[in-house]
C-alpha cells in the first residue's frame, strides 16, 4: 500500500538528513506544503531551529504575475520560509527517490479576512470569521481556483493535495480557541457557519428564502442550544432547529457553491498539469461539514477528482461512503495522525492501516513527518515495514 509523509519545506530546507530519514520511514511519497495556512510547528530535530512561527497564510514559493495588480493576492513567505523553499525542498526529496505532491491549503487564511474583511464569512449574528473566506463571492472564487492552480502545479510535483476547498465555519483552531464553553454539537456548528454576506443572502433569495428572516430563524434556532440544550446531530437536527424549508434552501444554496468551485478549482489544476498528474481532496463525506476536510457527496466528488484524503484518526469509518461509490482507479487515502503529542497512535498504525484497507483505503496519509519525535517515527517505520 502506497504510503506518503506529510512535510513542511521548513523540515527539509537546512537540514541535509531530513529527506533521506523520511525516505527510510518506508513512504514512496512526500505531500509538500506549498500554500498553509498560519501556524507554529515544531521542528524537533532540524540542525539550525526548533520553532518555526509562519505569521500569516502564505505561499511557500515566489507567486508569478498573474497576480499583478490583482485584490487578493497570495503573500510570500518571506520571513519564515523565503525564496522558493517548496522547489528546494522537493529537490532534496526528490533525490532522495521519493515522488513529490503539492499540499495545498485554500479557504482558511486569516490575513485575507484581516486586510479584506468583506471576503469573510459572516453569521447569522454579524460576526465576521477572518479565517474563513466565502466561498460564494465571485472574487474569492477566482483567487482560490488560481491558487490553486498555481501552488498545486509546481516543478516537479506529480501531484497534488487539496485542503479546505469548501466552506470554512466556526470551528478553526484558532490561537487560544475560547468557543468550547457551550456544547452546540454537530447542528449548532452549522448554524453557526452558515454565511450571511452580501453574496449568500442573494444566494438564500434565490432559493426563495428571506434573508433577513432567515437570520432570524437562525438565531431563535440557537437560543435553546446558548442555555445548554442538546442539539441532534447530523442534516435530521439542522432540520429540526431550522425547520425543513430553510434548512433546504440554505442546503441548496452552499451545495451548490461548494460542488461548483471544487469543479472549477480542480478543472484550472489539471489545464495547468502535466499528463498523469493527480488531484486528491481533502474530504468528509457528510456533505454540511465544513473546515479542512470539506464537506462533499462522495459521488459527485469522485467524479471530479482522481480521489480523497480522508481523516481516520480514531476510527476509519468515514472511509465507507467513499469506497461505496469509488470507482476504479480512484485514490482512496485513509489520513492518521502519527504524531502522539497530538493526539495520534504511532504504535496501532499496522493495525488501524488493516482496518482502513478493509473498509476500501487504497492509500495511506501520515500527519506529520516533521512534527513527530523520534519514538513516533521509529513506530510508523516499524508499522508500514509490516505493512
Amino acid at each position: 500500500m502506497k504510503a506518503s509523509a506529510f512535510l513542511y519545506p521548513w523540515d527539509v530546507v537546512g537540514d541535509p538528513r531530513a529527506a533521506d530519514r523520511v525516505a527510510a520511514l518506508g513512504v514512496r511519497q512526500a505531500t509538500l506544503a506549498s500554500a498553509y495556512h498560519s501556524t507554529r510547528a515544531l521542528t524537533p530535530r532540524h540542525p539550525r531551529h526548533r520553532i518555526v512561527t509562519a505569521r500569516h497564510a502564505a505561499v511557500l514559493f515566489p507567486p508569478d504575475a498573474r497576480w499583478e495588480g490583482r485584490v487578493p493576492r497570495p503573500y510570500p513567505a518571506a520571513e519564515w520560509s523565503p525564496g522558493d523553499a517548496f522547489g528546494a525542498a522537493a529537490e532534496a526529496l526528490a533525490d532522495a527517490d521519493l515522488e513529490v505532491h503539492t499540499w495545498v491549503v485554500l479557504a482558511h487564511n486569516s490575513r485575507l479576512g484581516e486586510e479584506h474583511p468583506g471576503t469573510s464569512v459572516v453569521n447569522a449574528y454579524g460576526d465576521r470569521y477572518p479565517w474563513a473566506p466565502c466561498i460564494a463571492q465571485p472574487g474569492t472564487r477566482a483567487y482560490l481556483v488560481d491558487l490553486a492552480a498555481e501552488a498545486a502545479v509546481r516543478p516537479g510535483a506529480r501531484g497534488t493535495e487539496l485542503e479546505s476547498l469548501g466552506w470554512y465555519g466556526l470551528a478553526h483552531l484558532h490561537a487560544h480557541d475560547k468557543i468550547g464553553g457551550v456544547a452546540l454539537g454537530d447542528a449548532g456548528h452549522y448554524l453557526m457557519s452558515l454565511c450571511f454576506c452580501e453574496s449568500c443572502r442573494a444566494g438564500y433569495e434565490a432559493q426563495g428564502a428571506d434573508p433577513g428572516a432567515l437570520a432570524a430563524a437562525v438565531r431563535a434556532a440557537l437560543e435553546p442550544v446558548w442555555r445548554g440544550a442538546p442539539s441532534d446531530g447530523g442534516w435530521a437536527g439542522v432540520e429540526k432547529l431550522l425547520g425543513e424549508s430553510d434548512a433546504a434552501a440554505t442546503r441548496a444554496w452552499r451545495e451548490g457553491v461548494a460542488r461548483s468551485l471544487q469543479e472549477a478549482a480542480v478543472a484550472a489544476v489539471r489545464a495547468a498539469a502535466p499528463d498523469g498528474f493527480r488531484v486528491l481532496l481533502h474530504a468528509d463525506p457528510v456533505w454540511h461539514h465544513c473546515g479542512a476536510n470539506a464537506g462533499v457527496d462522495p459521488a459527485h466528488i469522485l467524479s471530479v477528482a482522481d480521489g480523497v484524503v480522508v481523516p481516520c484518526t480514531g476510527g476509519a469509518g468515514l472511509l465507507v461512503p467513499f469506497a461505496e461509490q469509488g470507482g476504479e482507479g480512484s485514490a482512496l487515502a485513509a489520513n492518521f495522525t502519527v504524531v502522539s503529542g497530538m493526539g495520534g497512535a504511532p504504535r496501532t498504525l499496522e493495525r488501524d492501516a488493516r482496518q482502513a484497507m478493509e473498509l476500501g483505503a487504497t492509500e495511506l496519509r501520515l500527519y506529520h513527518a516533521g512534527l513527530a519525535s523520534d519514538g513516533d517515527l521509529e513506530a510508523v517505520r516499524d508499522a508500514l515495514a509490516r505493512l
